[in-house]
Formats: C-alpha cells, structure tokens, sequence
C-alpha cells in the first residue's frame, strides 16, 4: 500500500469527509473527526490492513499522517 492509499483508507475509516485536502505532511491530531475513539478505530485498523499489534503510545509517538505510515510500514 502506497502512501495515497493509505491516506484514503485511514480517511475513510476516522471518517474524513474532505479527504483531498490531506497529504502525507497533515498533522492527524489537528483534524477535527480525530478524537480518543479514532485511537481505538486505528488501532483496529493497523491489525487489519497491516498485521501489526501497536499500541495507543505508539501513535502518540506520531505527528502527521506520514508517520503513522512509517509506522505501518516499520
């Protein structure tokens, strides 16, 4: 998965309505539908889409959409 599938696919499941205005460089907490229950949502999808076990500190450690992508892809 590259990172402008990743971008659609992370909008569509925190539910980002104008998903064409985020790039790579967007910082995911600044986003309004962000909240501690796209946390969970992520999470969920991390295991489905990639595998990975990760955990709410881990995210945290993340800044913009490009590292939760990092994060995925480590």
């Amino acid at each position: 998965m590259d990172i402008k599938e990743f971008i659609l696919k992370f909008a569509e499941e925190i539910e980002i309505e104008n998903q064409e205005d985020l790039t790579p460089d967007t910082v995911f907490r600044d986003l309004e539908e962000w909240s501690s229950l796209s946390v969970m949502v992520f999470i969920a999808f991390a295991d489905e889409n990639f595998g990975k076990q990760i955990g709410d500190k881990q995210i945290a450690e993340c800044n913009t959409i490009q590292d939760l992508y990092n994060l995925m892809k480590a």
